[in-house]
């Protein structure tokens, strides 16, 4: 993380110093994380039509048409801001695709479960290409059990649950992101993993990164 600071710094003081040609790479050394944060907050059905990378260029492009208000007053961090474009981007996707999913999936034949729940971006972590057929069906009610116990979880809880075990995000990171102090941002996070825990039960599934 640290030596990603040090190059997009480099990169933001390049453009200050008007070398508009860092703009490109300077997006591009965000373009992984961003997909990421994306894949995993993507409404269930709406995933089915909108592809990730296509919200990522999307956020691109507004990025760089916003780029020099931002060096004049850079008050979050490079990464920090293009994930608070991403969010809003979501934000505006989801509200204006709402009204058409309900139209379509009353008109379509529902998928199962497996096929349609774009939370197989989260249970790829719990991947295992050795189980047996007997004990991938486990893994698969296991898979469903989170997804479930996920969704009952406070939006709150639920992001911070992604930021650190999915996106593997440490600790000060996402107290950037979160604008806590990072002991706040710690006990934010116990507090996301007991409620989590209470939901699955006593024989919950191990989480990535624990």
């Amino acid at each position: 993380m640290q030596e990603n600071t040090i190059q997009t710094d480099a990169l933001l003081k390049n453009l200050r110093e008007g070398n508009d040609k860092a703009v490109n790479e300077l997006l591009e050394r965000h373009r992984t994380p961003l997909r990421r944060m994306i894949e995993l907050r993507l409404d269930r059905q709406m995933a089915r039509r909108v592809d990730a990378s296509d919200v990522v260029q999307d956020v691109f492009m507004e990025a760089s048409g916003r780029l020099r208000e931002y060096l004049e007053n850079p008050r979050l961090p490079f990464h920090v801001w293009l994930r608070h474009l991403a969010r809003d981007r979501m934000i505006d996707l989801h509200r204006r695709h709402r009204g058409a999913l309900r139209r379509s999936m009353d008109r379509e034949q529902a998928l199962p479960v497996s096929q349609e729940n774009s939370g197989d971006q989260l249970m790829d972590q719990f991947k295992d290409d050795e189980l047996t057929p007997a004990a991938e069906n486990i893994r698969r009610e296991f898979e469903e059990r989170f997804l479930l116990a996920l969704e009952q979880l406070e939006a709150d809880d639920r992001e911070m649950i992604l930021m650190r075990h999915f996106e593997q995000l440490g600790n000060n990171e996402v107290a950037e992101i979160l604008g806590l102090t990072p002991p706040a941002a710690g006990m934010r996070h116990l507090r996301a993993l007991r409620k989590l825990r209470n939901v699955l039960g006593e024989d919950g599934l191990s989480l990535p990164g624990t």
